[in-house]
């Protein structure tokens, strides 16, 4: 019989494991590490940055004393600069360019001095920005995730009227629904959903599905001009024989569940579980089971541990938690009967040419729960077929953020070169935004 149950371990230690990754800066700390900084004249940290953050100005405000003008620096390009200052994988981006670390030094915490000067604008709730004068055109937003709230912000403030559909009951896309409870706590994806809406100008329609509710078709008719940032909210499949039995999970809708619940201890979590894929979900559904009191987490992916999606910070983040990672092997078949009892792998080996190979050698792995993190795609009847060209399963996008349908903007993980990551998708809405507005302010009517 399977063993999977709540409330494996006590209340007062899921709390603890659930208490935030990286605790604030207190005010000393944050003046100590901001005096580390050179403030480089050519600041490979702001290159570094998706959004073109001035990290040296930003940082020089805060050994000032100006935390509202190092928050405006900030949120200036990125408005959702507080969420990113909690997950960004700023090992990889920023940090990994300061300069520090060609001396072999620990690099500037640039992701927690931008915390520092951010959480006091929505603690205080602080509004930073104003709006232009109204422009008379309206814009249809399609997704509340980083990329859609990005642009909405950004279009509310030069003046347009937004109109932003979601489907879900909360905005905030995989902000509030999809990364680690540890990495995000006391409801701060919402207070920063409240804060960016607070500009004014953004109507929210909420529980309305692309492809069900409207098409892409009637906002154009509708609309001035239409951002999609939809996300993906379709789950790749294994394709193995197994797959549909009980216990198979869904790592999003896991890690989805655990976020809203009121009481973590009540969400059912198996004693042994395995773990398929090799990106930030796969690790941050074997973190959190592990951390809900699972006694064996493994996570099994098909080609070496360097390739893996996930950061190294990430990696390691799961191996001292007690996670098992299993390079080069992918899943043969899900074994049953009647319930996920466990899976069978063949190891890999990889090619010259970046490709992987059978080797023939085989194991298993015992589970009572399999969770499902190879990725996701564009749900079905999303768009309208050949409405808007597509590669790869995802909507193909010039460096505007602009589809090949006029009027049509996209942005975020349903685009191609998305990268999953927060930062990117509201530097994707921001740019979006931007060349909107110059598209409604120049086309051929005249208007302006």
């Amino acid at each position: 019989m399977p063993d999977i149950r709540p409330n494996r371990i006590s209340r007062e230690e899921i709390t603890e494991n659930f208490s935030e990754l990286h605790p604030p800066l207190s005010h000393p700390e944050a003046l100590i590490e901001a005096d580390r900084c050179y403030f480089c004249f050519d600041a490979p940290c702001t290159t570094a940055c998706p959004t073109d953050i001035d990290i040296p100005g930003f940082i020089q405000k805060i050994r000032s004393g100006n935390l509202r003008g190092s928050a405006h620096t900030i949120l200036s390009e990125n408005i959702m600069g507080g969420m990113c200052a909690r997950v960004c994988p700023t090992e990889v981006l920023c940090e990994e360019a300061c300069v520090r670390n060609l001396h072999e030094e620990k690099p500037v915490e640039i992701g927690l001095l931008q915390r520092y000067a951010t959480d006091p604008v929505l603690d205080e709730d602080t509004q930073l920005f104003s709006r232009e004068a109204a422009s008379g055109r309206r814009v249809a937003v399609v997704g509340g995730g980083p990329a859609g709230l990005s642009c909405a912000h950004r279009l509310a403030v030069l003046g347009h009227e937004v109109t932003l559909f979601d489907r879900d009951k909360k905005l905030g896309g995989l902000n509030e629904y999809g990364i680690a409870a540890y990495k995000t706590v006391n409801n701060f994806a919402q207070r920063e959903v409240n804060y960016i809406l607070s500009i004014g100008g953004i109507a929210v329609r909420n529980g309305v599905t692309l492809g069900k509710d409207v098409t892409v078709t009637q906002l154009r008719d509708e609309y001035d001009s239409v951002f999609l940032g939809v996300g993906l909210g379709g789950i790749n499949q294994l394709g193995i024989e197994g797959e549909d039995l009980p216990g198979v999970e869904n790592a999003v809708e896991y890690i989805a569940d655990l976020r809203q619940a009121s009481d973590k201890g009540d969400l059912p979590v198996g004693r042994r579980v395995v773990v398929i894929g090799g990106g930030m979900t796969a690790i941050d559904v074997a973190v959190q089971s592990k951390r809900l009191g699972a006694e064996r987490v493994d996570i099994v992916y098909r080609r070496t541990f360097d390739q893996m999606g996930a950061s190294d910070f990430e990696k390691n983040l799961a191996k001292t938690s007690g996670v098992t990672i299993h390079p080069l092997a992918r899943p043969l078949k899900i074994l049953g009967p009647g319930h996920a009892s466990g899976v069978l792998f063949e190891r890999t080996a990889p090619g010259e040419d970046g490709s992987i190979a059978d080797t023939g050698e085989t194991f298993t792995l015992d589970a009572d729960v399999v969770f499902k993190a190879i990725g996701q795609q564009l749900r079905d009847g999303v768009l309208e077929d050949g409405s808007i060209k597509m590669k790869s399963g995802k909507i193909v996008v010039d460096n505007n953020q602009s589809s090949s349908l006029a009027g049509v903007w996209a942005g975020g993980d349903c685009v191609l070169g998305g990268d999953d990551l927060t930062v990117t998708a509201v530097q994707h809405g921001k740019v979006a935004a931007i060349a909107i507005d110059h598209y409604l302010r120049t086309r051929e009517n005249g208007y302006g």
